[in-house]
């Protein structure tokens, strides 16, 4: 279901238009959240990246609906989650599942019981509850875990149950909050993994968010990214990731990937050029390098290189020394860009900054 859809094929499940959230009043007053907008489609992985303190969970709470916002509007489908109350209010949060980061399981209550807990407030009678619960241990993997207590799972067990349960009411969006910072990297690939499918076997719409970048690599289609409670850059996680626009958005994607050793940060030079390529798609598979060796007599030291998946899309990225006449190096460059492959100048002696986005 996550997979990038046309844009004739989308029908958005959440819609938030210039969302402000300020707590607080006067001099003392809070900005979280500033003139938000973004669209969450139908079958979704939807990421929203951030730094802490960047407005991201005051933002997934509104649109949980959880918390309402200051200014601005949330769709559900076309229902405006800002006029509905009471009885309309519940029902709506029934389609809404959470995960959180720490779990919030009921230490008195066994696996099967807490799984079974939204089921108890929706009236569900009791046979149907130990259906549904059987149904959804196994659907995590935990299908004899049901009578344990939470001290008796791993951190990445505790999680499972949280997906469990949070799928109880059969939501339609699933909210996932930081659902695995507090987890080693195998576990979370694993919980990861988990949620893709939930996503492509149910159906479920997810919305995520994280300070990780490897989170949004692994399984999200589109993703937001959030700073000072404003949303600086959004788009396809393979367009962002191949051309991100933002410094945060290029200091997240460049965390998430190798660091240039010092050693090779020279003094510029017009006949010497240390940039950075991204290829996407079907260009991550051409010879590129050694055609603009070819065609414009330029020396290319290949320094360091990766490739991502992306959902269905594949990134390449080269950092490479060119080594030439300056104007063999610039009419390379002009290749490239022919090409559709997205490059950077890199900054001698500065290895987190960027020069120029060509």
């Amino acid at each position: 279901m996550s997979t990038e859809q046309s844009t004739t094929d989308r029908h958005f499940v959440i819609k938030a238009s210039s969302v402000s959230k300020i707590y607080g009043q006067g001099e003392g007053a809070t900005r979280a959240l500033e003139g938000v907008s973004l669209t969450v489609d139908k079958g979704d992985i939807f990421g929203i990246i951030g730094l802490s303190g960047a407005g991201k969970s005051t933002l997934i709470r509104a649109l949980a609906g959880l918390i309402k916002p200051s200014s601005g509007q949330i769709l559900f489908h076309d229902t405006d989650l800002g006029a509905l109350k009471g009885k309309r209010l519940r029902n709506f949060r029934l389609k809404m599942g959470m995960i959180f980061q720490h779990f919030n399981l009921f230490s008195s209550r066994t696996v099967a019981g807490n799984v079974a807990y939204p089921l108890e407030i929706a009236g569900i009678s009791k046979p149907e509850r130990e259906k549904r619960v059987e149904e959804l241990l196994k659907l995590v993997g935990l299908s004899s875990k049901g009578g344990l207590y939470p001290s008796q799972l791993s951190g990445g067990e505790k999680q499972r149950v949280g997906i469990a349960r949070a799928l109880a009411n059969d939501p339609e969006v699933l909210f996932c909050d930081e659902a695995t910072s507090a987890l080693d990297p195998r576990t979370t690939k694993e919980i990861l993994d988990l949620l893709k499918m939930v996503n492509k076997k149910l159906g479920v719409t997810v919305v995520l968010i994280t300070h990780d970048m490897e989170v949004i690599k692994r399984i999200c289609n589109r993703v937001s990214v959030i700073e000072g409670g404003k949303i600086v850059e959004e788009g396809l996680v393979s367009q962002v990731f191949a051309e991100p626009k933002h410094p945060t958005t290029k200091q997240f994607i460049q965390g998430s990937s190798h660091e240039i050793p010092e050693e090779f940060w020279k003094p510029e030079s017009p006949n010497r050029r240390l940039i950075r390529l991204r290829f996407k798609g079907s260009s991550a598979g051409e010879p590129l390098i050694s055609q603009i060796a070819k065609m414009y007599h330029v020396d290319a030291n290949i320094l360091l290189g990766w490739i991502d998946c992306l959902q269905t899309t594949i990134v390449g990225t080269l950092v490479v020394e060119l080594i030439g006449p300056a104007k063999g190096i610039e009419e390379a460059l002009g290749y490239l860009a022919e090409k559709n492959v997205h490059h950077e100048v890199l900054i001698p002696n500065s290895p987190h900054e960027v020069l120029t986005s060509l």
